[in-house]
Formats: structure tokens, sequence, C-alpha cells
């Protein structure tokens, strides 16, 4: 065909016949995911597996261009491969509407394919799937997006560096007692409005909130309490949601009794400032007479007090209304019906938008759009699509030198927007040895789970077959199951310990002298004869040696210097020793944001973003 002809003229027919026979997965249809899976499709990639748990929402048409308006609320990957189908009929395309954690797509499905691509938006997904290729010694090309930034990353067990070689941003908090008593930015006012008030008011208490810091200090303990105490209080004017008087009793609860009690506590403005100004229920709704519903739609406009309060009105009714519905159709004896967040849906962005700026302005903090509130209520920056198509372009570049396997000539490559230059890339770098992930010896381990110990595990693969000395642990990812001060597990069965197909375990060795790296068994469940070992190393395995400790600066050996979070020299370390590696590793951050590459996980406060 003729189709055929013009790949085969473009890459070569060796590198062409190696694409049209290859099997590939993409995780994740979303905006790079619907670029990716088009830009594969139409390089005549023989097979495309495909598998995102997402469904189309509205916002996503003005990116993820396989979707269009019929579309909405149907599967993104079934939907994804439909489209795409018809750029090149002669591409099998497999679609999965499924979580790609789902313990079906095991060790054994990873390793049926020639390439994987991550084209995904949370940090905890990326890291399986980079575990999970690692293990299965499959090559991932992971890719994100940030605004007009972007990254790929050729990842491949034993040549270069893993997703998690590098340190991300995690999530950021807040402490309780900044949220409700001492906002100064207008983050504390919209983590307010969204994980305090609209909660407390829709859905259910949310002390346990991620978005606060619920640490036991002593001003925290106090302030939780207060806001316990204002959470049940906000309780009983809830069941006079659906009156007239709702939105007054919700407003002054929350803007003039509440602040009155805060401006009442002089102690905390004498260091802190000019203490909050309550507001005016009756003033601010005569201001607002004028304000019309079209206020809403200007999001990008920065809204007035008597908008803000008109606002708020009108969206605390008609969420009220929506409750109140939710709760007349529910099945007796279901849990009650909530609401939740979604920076998505109109009415509820609406509502934080307008109840965070009122909470602005009684603390003298800058109001923003809706459209700033939504990102930052989000924790997102904006997708741009012509990044996505790029990001997703130099991901098919990168696969192709992953097929002829040149790593030498594969690159880390990152988008930015910059009046230097667009596209800067570098070499793939090698395993960082001290990565807990890819840092290690791996080796797949045959177990059957009926009558294999933990005892057989230890004597006779640890100890026997690869020669481990005394000192040496073993865990999972419930924590240490073996230690030589912890045994009372060794007679136990593996699958009493929460063993199973798929399984990750790690075996360390404390030796003082000369360690061999951090050992990750991944566990195949086999049904052995009862004649031969419960546990079997179906090949051998080469386990190097843990870099020696580098000399300091008068010739002496530095000791216990940490390698896969163990130390080399003891097992445990004291609270300073903790402290320092801490500030060691925070230290190290900040040197690799000023001089290294993008982080495409961190937005400019530190917070967490959504790629897409």
């Amino acid at each position: 065909m003729a189709r055929d002809k013009y790949i085969r003229q473009a890459l070569g027919v060796s590198l062409s016949t190696r694409i049209k026979e290859s099997r590939v997965l993409v995780v994740g249809a979303g905006g790079i995911g619907c670029e990716l899976l088009k830009n594969l499709v139409c390089s005549g990639f023989g097979a495309v597996t495909i598998v995102d748990l997402d469904t189309i929402d509205l916002s996503n048409l003005n990116r993820q261009f396989l979707f269009r308006h019929e579309h909405i609320k149907r599967a993104k990957a079934l939907v994804a491969k439909e489209t795409a189908a018809k750029f090149n009929p002669n591409v099998r395309i497999e679609a999965l509407h499924a979580n790609i954690k789902d313990p079906r797509f095991n060790l054994d499905w990873y390793k049926s394919f020639d390439l994987v691509f991550n084209a995904l938006d949370n940090l905890e997904a990326r890291r399986y799937v980079n575990r999970m290729c690692l293990a299965a010694d499959v090559p991932l090309i992971e890719s994100g997006t940030t605004g007009f930034n972007g990254q790929v990353q050729v990842i491949r067990r034993g040549k270069t560096e893993c997703y998690d070689c590098n340190p991300k941003e995690t999530p950021k908090t807040f402490p309780v007692c900044t949220i409700r008593s001492t906002p100064s930015q207008p983050i504390h006012c919209i983590v307010w409005a969204k994980s305090y008030l609209f909660s407390e008011i829709f859905g259910t208490s949310e002390d346990d909130s991620p978005d606060l810091d619920n640490t036991q200090d002593s001003d925290n303990a106090r302030e939780i309490e207060s806001l316990r105490q204002e959470a049940r209080a906000l309780k009983r004017i809830r069941e006079s949601m659906g009156s007239e008087d709702f939105p007054r009793k919700i407003f002054e609860k929350v803007f003039e009794e509440d602040i009155e009690r805060l401006r009442d506590m002089e102690d905390m403005w004498k260091s802190r400032g000019k203490p909050p100004d309550p507001l005016d229920f009756e003033k601010l709704k005569g201001d607002s007479l004028g304000v019309g519903p079209g206020i809403e739609s200007k999001d990008q406009t920065v809204w007035t007090p008597a908008e803000n309060f008109a606002v708020f009105s009108r969206s605390l009714r008609t969420l009220s209304n929506k409750l109140e519905e939710l709760r007349a159709q529910a099945d007796p004896g279901n849990a009650a019906a909530v609401l939740s967040f979604d920076k998505d849906d109109k009415t509820t962005l609406d509502f934080v938008a307008a109840t965070a700026n009122l909470r602005s302005i009684i603390f003298g903090i800058d109001t923003k759009s809706e459209f700033e509130i939504k990102q930052m209520a989000g924790n997102i920056i904006p997708a741009i699509a012509t990044t996505n198509a790029m990001t997703a372009g130099l991901c098919a570049l990168q696969a192709f030198k992953v097929m002829r396997e040149d790593y030498n000539k594969a690159r880390m490559i990152f988008l930015t927007k910059s009046v230097d230059r667009l596209i800067s890339a570098e070499p793939l770098r090698p395993p960082k040895s001290d990565c807990p992930v890819c840092g290690v010896a791996q080796s797949r381990l045959e177990v059957d789970l009926s009558r294999a110990t933990l005892r057989n595990l230890v004597d006779d693969i640890v100890r026997g077959q690869l020669a481990y000395g005394e000192e040496l642990s073993v865990s999972s990812d419930a924590g240490i199951l073996y230690d030589p001060d912890l045994d009372d597990n060794l007679p136990k069965k593996l699958s009493d310990l929460s063993i199973k197909q798929d399984s990750f375990l790690t075996v360390v060795d404390d030796a003082d002298d000369d360690p061999r790296v951090n050992l990750v068994f991944s566990i195949s469940e086999k049904l052995l004869p009862e004649d031969s070992p419960a546990v079997k190393l179906p090949q051998k395995i080469e386990i190097a040696r843990k870099p020696k400790p580098a000399p300091t600066a008068n010739g002496e050996t530095q000791h216990g210097e940490m390698t896969n979070g163990v130390s080399g020299t003891k097992r445990k370390r004291d609270a300073n020793e903790v402290e320092l590696e801490a500030d060691i590793v925070s230290k190290r951050g900040k040197v690799m944001e000023e001089n290294g590459p993008v982080d495409v996980d961190a937005t400019e406060n530190g917070g967490p973003i959504v790629l897409d």
C-alpha cells in the first residue's frame, strides 16, 4: 500500500518492518495520549494497546482532539480507539477502560510489549508503571507537560536513569492554624473554601483533608478543636438547607461571627498587623441587587465584593437544591448523599471562588479571578494543546531510536518557553547507584504460595544459593518481614504475609564489608512439584557491590553513607542523622531547581500539578 511505501521511505525497510511487527502500550488517553496514539497509528506501529480509567469531560475537548461533544461521559480509551482506527485501518488497536494498577496487568502482561509509553497525569501511577517496566525489563518512554513546558525521558533498565532517580515534589499541605485563623495568601483562602467550608456544607467533615496539616503541635491542636466546634455549628445550620434564610445563616456564621471571634484574640494580631474585618450581609445584599447572572461567565475578571456576594448566594442555592434532590432520590439505608468539589463543575467552582474571595476581602488579601482560582484549587497549570502535540511527537521520535536499540542517540528532551531555544536535549544518564528503584539487582522468583515459607526464601535462596551472610533484611511494600532481630515470621507461609503474584520483595545486604546492592524479587506464583523446593530461582543473577564510600578531604574513608536507604556500617540512624540527611536532600533539590532541567512535577510555589 502507498501508506506503507511512504513509511518505508521515511524510516528505512529494517526499522519500518520492526515497527510494523511491534506491540506497544500507551498508558493514558488524555492530552498527550491522544496525540501519541495518532502518531503511533500513522507511523505504522503494528499493534497498540491503550489503557485509561477516565471518561470524557467537556473541559477535555479543547486539547484532546480525538474526542467530540457527543463523546462526553464515554470512556476515553474506547473513543480514542474508534477515532484513531480511521487514520490507519491496518493497525490493531486494543482499548481497555481500566486502572493500570489492576492486578490483571501483571509482569507477564508488561513483558508482552516491545515498548511502553507513559502519558499519565499523576505521580503515583507514573511511579508504578516505571517500577513495573523495570521489573519486566521493557523500555519505557515517560512524558509530561506543564503549560508551555514539557519533558520526554527514555528509561531502560541497566542503561538509563529511571523516573525515580531524581526526587519529585510532594503535594503541598497547609497548617490548620494558618487556614483557619491567619491566612496571608490567596491559596490559604481557596483551601479554606474548598477543603473546609464546601465539605462541611455539602459533603462530610474534612478534618483529615490532604490539604490540611493535622499534626498535633500545640497551636494546630487548638485550631483543630476550634475547627471542629465550628463544624458542629455549621452542621446545625445545614439542617435548615432549602429555607429562605439558609444563605444568610451561612454568611453570618462564617463571615461575621467567626471573624468577630478572631478579632477578640488581641494577642494574635499584635505581631500580625491589622485584624480581619467582618462583612455585613445587609450591605452586600443591597450592593448586589444590580448584579445579574451573567457575572458568572466573566471568569477572567476579578469580581467586586458585591459580585462575589451575588455569586455566593446563587451558587449556594443551586448546590443546596441539587443536594436536596440527591437525598430525595437516595435509597433508604444507603449512605447519605453528598456533593464533591470538581474544578470542572461550574457551580461548585463558583461557590469556592466567591467564598474564597469574600474571605480574602476580610483579611486584606488580594482577590483572584475565577480562572486563577480554578488553577489553584485544582493544583494544575492549564494544559496547552501545542505542548501536548510537540511532546507526543518527540515521544515518537525517541521510540524510533528505542526500536533500533540505539540508546546512545536517544535523548532526555525538554520543552521550555524561552527566547534562546524551545527544545533542549541532553544524553541519557546512567542509573543512579543510590536509586531505590533502579539502582538495584532484579530477578523473577518462582514461588509455590501454597507451601512456601519465608524461611525457604531466606535460608534456601538468599543464604543458600546467593551466599548472603547473616546480616540481611527482607521487606515487602508493607514493611520489614525479616532481619536478625525479627525472625518470628520465618516459619510463616509467604501467602500469610500478604505475598501474592507480582508482589515485590527487597533483600538488603547489611554486611559491614563490601555489601551487595539491594536485590528486588518479583514474585511469580507457580505450582511446583511436591518433591522440589517451594521457592525457585529460575535463572542465575549477577548482584553488583555497593559503591565504595568516597574518601574525605583528609584522605579518611567516610563511613555510614546511605545507599538505597540503608547504612553501610549500622542498621539504624539517630534523629540528628535523619535531620541532616533531610537537609542535604533539600539542598540538592534546590540546586537541581536552579541549575538543572525543568521539573514538570512542581508548580512555582511547590504545589502539585496534574500533567495532561
